[in-house]
């Protein structure tokens, strides 16, 4: 018996293992037929997840936690027991913007703090506050944007214009004029840069070197009464995810999300994302970034509960919602790993045995305990050197200088 399942999506390249789950019969191999639903904004695929017009999304982990705190229109309690990918954004700016940081953008890219800082000066010779364009609120791009710019003093409330638009309407407001760069996943900033617009100014791989990024986001309830339909699907989400992360498979997968049922832009632009090939400026030879996106390797998928903690860190400190501990406990219980161990116990898939970690701790690749086979786990430094403790928060936020 097959099982039907609609998922909602965005045309990013993140939906990877959503795309090949369906595309190469992974989950089909499971008796699951999926009906992905590309959808054009954040707001309407929330939408459809709360009001059951689809069983899953692909979503952005911060709203995630914002639905479940009540923060994002109508509250409902979500789950997310598998991470879609780790980094894959790019923060972009117009290029008479970008005239007045480091010349070389490799090296912008390279030193994020150092970058913090011209900004906040390039902000002083602007005619105006510079509109930067983001996703949602409740982005992981937009915490991270806000992240990196108080690193240099700026205030993201005061100094800057943060203005809200879909991923697919990026390209076309800063052409128009509308915006002066935006923050969002590719291919939408590569895309800006071969229009010869934009400039690289930063990556999230760069800001954090393994950032949250997207979930699968379930109702809880939905979740909870359709378990082994969740265990079906993430044992093909898993194969596709291991599937995206092989160098060999990259074209094919480029292919597939070009096409105008998934991103629709040239695969020739996926491609360099999806292999860590970022051309900062126009005519500007690639820079090698090969962690700039992960599907499966280092754990990716596992729902850490620290990072939903960090989440929730970070809408603390901006004051989007009071600090509590029901509040952190309710932030934490998003991210279901026991979903994910139960899901794939059995397989051939390494799990950490932990479920919170320091995040930001790992300067270097290490192995750490794991079940189901040997788990090394990649640099996750952020690039002022902080390590987020989820034990501690409180103590992490008293470290930040506040900006009020």
């Amino acid at each position: 018996m097959t099982t039907s399942l609609r998922i909602a999506f965005l045309p990013l390249n993140d939906v990877a293992v959503l795309a090949a789950a369906r595309e190469r019969g992974f989950a089909e191999d499971e008796g699951i037929a999926l009906d992905l639903v590309r959808t054009t904004s954040w707001a309407t695929l929330r939408d459809r997840l709360v009001y059951g017009q689809v069983q899953a999304a692909h979503m952005l982990a911060p709203l995630a936690v914002a639905v479940t705190l009540g923060l994002s229109q109508q509250p409902a309690a979500l789950a997310a027991p598998y991470k879609l990918g780790v980094n894959g954004n790019m923060l972009v700016m117009a290029r008479d913007f970008a005239a007045a940081l480091d010349p070389d953008p490799a090296r912008r890219l390279a030193d994020p703090l150092g970058t913090a800082h011209d900004f906040a000066a390039a902000i002083g010779l602007w005619r105006r506050k510079p509109v930067i364009g983001v996703v949602h609120r409740f982005s992981s791009h937009a915490l991270m944007l806000r992240y990196w710019l108080a690193s240099a003093g700026i205030d993201p409330d005061r100094d800057v214009v943060l203005r809200v638009l879909p991923p697919s309407l990026t390209v076309e407001a800063i052409h128009a004029g509308e915006i002066d760069g935006f923050i969002a996943g590719e291919p939408w900033g590569g895309a800006a840069i071969a229009s010869g617009r934009a400039e690289a100014v930063a990556i999230g791989e760069r800001i954090w070197q393994r950032g949250v990024e997207k979930v699968l986001a379930f109702r809880e309830p939905w979740l909870e009464e359709n378990p082994d339909t969740v265990d079906r699907l993430l044992r093909a989400l898993a194969r596709a995810a291991a599937w995206c992360d092989e160098p060999d498979n990259r074209e094919g997968l480029a292919e597939i999300l070009s096409r105008a049922d998934y991103v629709d832009q040239p695969a020739d632009l996926i491609l360099g994302a999806l292999g860590g090939r970022i051309a900062p400026r126009a005519g500007d030879a690639p820079l090698d970034c090969p962690n700039f996106v992960l599907f499966s390797r280092e754990a990716t998928p596992f729902p850490w509960r620290s990072q939903a903690l960090w989440i929730y860190s970070q809408l603390v400190r901006w004051g989007m919602v009071e600090a509590s501990p029901q509040a952190a406990a309710q932030a934490a219980a998003v991210f279901r790993p026991d979903v994910f161990r139960r899901a794939l116990a059995g397989s051939d898939v390494p799990m950490p045995g932990a479920s919170m970690k320091l995040e930001g701790a790992l300067a270097s690749p290490r192995a750490v305990g794991s079940r189901g086979g040997d788990l090394t786990l990649g640099p996750d430094r952020f690039f002022d050197g902080r390590v987020f403790d989820p034990e501690r928060i409180d103590d992490y936020l008293e470290g930040f200088l506040q900006l009020r």
